[in-house]
């Protein structure tokens, strides 16, 4: 593999006569380490943060001649406004280190190695700049695109760690519960199997309720948090609730039991983009005489065709003095295949400025009315019930009480029942 096939084409440069402050603002607004100095289109230098921290240490010829201040570290910080308003070839790196576009990737791995520097500016025959290429960009391309995408273990790990400290469980079960109780009453629900449980407020709510309830979720990190939560039940209820770190199929192999009632809360059932049918027939041949099964579904069409394809844009306090403030932006690719591609970004604030905290992809299954319709009918549901909910990243909605519109609900909840 060679340096042009991943390399950047569009490249930010500053000129030898621009101030330290434009390279200052291209080095923090993107987020790199070291900026290329041009004159026309050749690249004449380099200046990096490394650069401009130097500037504001005193030479040895400085320090012999003024030991007192020149060794003044606060006085030393003084000098930012100066050094911003120098011009960059007063700093910049007059021999910078660069790559063909022919050059083997490893070729230039090892030479930001061995320069320890982060990023190497890409030149023509001419010298002139076309591209840049980062440690960042070998090891996407030599590590990261050779693996799966994080719908899995790690996907839920990383959102139990950031997104679902900020879910407003109190105001979500307000609205959900009442809707599931009912139903349940109404089906004469003892057992509940919640899969894909994350956290485990649905199932610990339940089992507050009389329920005897199993979470199970591939995320060790969320069943973590879920045995954390139960600590506080009474005896009890205590009793009625246990949670499996596994995957939902592996569960129903494993116990080999029946439940009256299976949930796939918050779009469980599409983080299973290759074996979602199949999980539903497992499931369904788990359910017991009269048993239910409740889904609830990013109503995708919404997100692509009046949404823009965003789900959710959220700015949440941050936990502490050094995050203070979060911002969840969560968006899908148009459908491939019969999967979509869902991307989380979350940047995080100190109070000063915005930096990303975290990026993570998830290959979903692509589902609408008529495949869950379809798919249900084929497993024996002879009812199957459709309903649509409410949901702007902060605020629930009741499950069952409103009709579903494909241009209007963001949630396509179903329920399943009277499998022959």
């Amino acid at each position: 593999m060679k340096v042009a096939d991943v390399m950047s084409r569009q490249v930010e440069y500053v000129r030898p006569t621009d101030k330290v402050e434009r390279a200052v603002l291209l080095i923090f607004g993107r987020d790199i380490n070291g900026v290329p100095v041009c004159e026309g289109k050749k690249l004449v230098g380099l200046i990096t943060e490394q650069d401009i921290l130097n500037k504001f240490f005193p030479t040895i010829h400085e320090l012999i001649q003024d030991t007192v201040h020149e060794a003044n570290f606060e006085t030393m910080e003084e000098k930012a406004a100066t050094i911003m308003s120098l011009p960059v070839s007063q700093m910049m790196s007059k021999k910078p280190t660069a790559v063909k576009p022919d050059t083997p990737l490893l070729r230039a791995q090892s030479l930001m190695n061995v320069k320890n520097i982060g990023r190497l500016p890409v030149v023509d025959e001419q010298g002139r700049i076309i591209g840049i290429i980062s440690k960042g960009d070998v090891f996407r391309s030599l590590i990261g695109e050779k693996l799966l995408f994080t719908e899995n273990e790690d996907y839920n790990d990383f959102l139990s760690r950031t997104y679902y400290t900020t879910v407003d469980w109190e105001n979500r079960l307000k609205y959900e519960m009442p809707d599931l109780l009912k139903l349940f009453k109404k089906h004469n629900v003892k057992t509940v199997l919640d899969a894909g449980c994350g956290t485990g407020e649905h199932a610990i709510e339940l089992a507050k309720h009389g329920f005897t309830v199993v979470g199970v979720d591939r995320s060790a990190a969320m069943i973590s948090e879920a045995n954390r939560h139960k600590v506080g039940l009474s005896n009890k209820a205590y009793g009625r609730i246990h949670f499996w770190h596994k995957d939902t199929e592996d569960l129903l192999y494993d116990l080999d039991v029946s439940y009256d009632a299976i949930i796939f809360m918050g779009n469980t059932l599409s983080h299973n983009p290759d074996n979602y049918r199949h999980l539903i027939k497992s499931a369904a041949n788990s359910l017991s005489d009269n048993g239910v099964m409740v889904f609830q579904i990013t109503n995708f069409e919404k997100v692509l065709k009046r949404d823009r394809r965003v789900l959710s844009f959220n700015f949440v306090q941050g936990p502490d003095s050094k995050i203070k403030e979060f911002c969840f932006i969560e968006y899908y690719d148009y459908p491939i295949n019969k999967t979509i591609l869902k991307s989380f970004v979350v940047l995080s604030s100190d109070g000063k400025r915005w930096k990303s905290f975290g990026v993570r992809n998830s290959l979903m299954a692509y589902t609408d009315e008529k495949r869950i319709v379809d798919v249900l009918k084929n497993e024996g549901f002879a009812k199957v019930e459709i309903f649509g909910g409410f949901f702007d990243g902060r605020h629930w909605d009741y499950l069952f009480r409103k009709p579903f519109k494909s241009l209007g609900s963001d949630w396509l909840n179903v329920i399943a029942s009277n499998k022959k």
